[in-house]
């Protein structure tokens, strides 16, 4: 569903300030993989996602989505393919707008606009089935704008919204960070049933090992632009967050410095 072949990138190249971002990153995700990806800071872990959203053009490599090489597109291209939750849970909804018409919006997305009445009864009907499912209240809050909405709350709908049509791939960019540990809890509830039930192939960027170990079938750990350790199946079920510190060391060879992972141990 998408491989990522020896991509590079660096940033400020040429001058005092170059920054090699992503050194040789090489992965493969089958159909419905969902992987979770760790590392210090500057490993590497949202560039890696924004190489897969084309937020730049990469230096070298090539990256491709089921079969189709994207490497030349723009981002707002690759956008039909993509699905993606940011860290901000301000970004990715219109604050000014009705949580129905947020919806409206995401199911249009990549399609001609003509002049029809904006939402019907029967999307209406399905907008609160589907707002139904994340529990929250929000499907008798459908006229509410978002801009009133909880950070959780708001999160639990860009989810919804970046999943509404089926993506290729959904990049999920540190989207419980900015949560309390109780909604956080909630939001990747969410994440898990949507991601099994709409059987969606995932990239999940997080600082919470326990979270990485919990989540997906697929753990990635990077470390200065390249993923030093690749794990799945019953080796990652069975991993435990000292089993995770001791392998950055092992093949690192220093110890990770990151307060917000090694606080968010547990």
């Amino acid at each position: 569903m998408l491989e990522l072949k020896n991509i590079h990138k660096a940033f400020n190249r040429g001058t005092i300030n170059e920054k090699k971002a992503l050194n040789g990153v090489t992965i493969t995700l089958e159909d419905g993989d969902f992987v979770t990806i760790i590392g210090g800071n500057g490993a590497g872990k949202s560039t890696t996602l924004n190489a897969v959203a084309g937020v730049w053009p990469v230096d070298e490599g090539a990256v491709i989505i089921n079969g189709q090489n994207v490497t030349g597109l723009s981002e707002h291209r690759r956008a039909k393919f993509i699905g993606r939750v940011f860290q901000d849970p301000m970004t990715g909804t219109a604050a000014t707008m009705e949580i129905q018409e947020n919806l409206a919006l995401a199911a249009r997305r990549g399609q001609s606009r003509g002049l029809s009445w904006g939402i019907s009864r029967k999307e209406r009907e399905k907008y609160h089935e589907m707002l139904k499912m994340l529990d929250l209240g929000l499907e008798d809050r459908m006229t509410t704008k978002v801009g009133l909405l909880s950070g959780g709350q708001r999160q639990a709908l860009t989810l919804l919204m970046a999943t509404l049509k089926k993506p290729e791939i959904l990049l999920l960019d540190e989207h419980t960070a900015a949560l309390d540990p109780k909604t956080a809890a909630k939001v990747l509830e969410l994440s898990d049933k949507i991601i099994a039930e709409e059987h969606l192939t995932a990239m999940m960027v997080t600082h919470n090992m326990a979270d990485a170990i919990k989540h997906g079938n697929r753990l990635i750990m990077m470390n200065d632009g390249r993923i030093i350790y690749d794990v799945k199946g019953e080796e990652k079920k069975n991993l435990t967050v000292d089993d995770l510190l001791r392998k950055f060391e092992e093949v690192s060879g220093s110890k990770l410095n990151n307060d917000r992972m090694l606080l968010a141990k547990d």
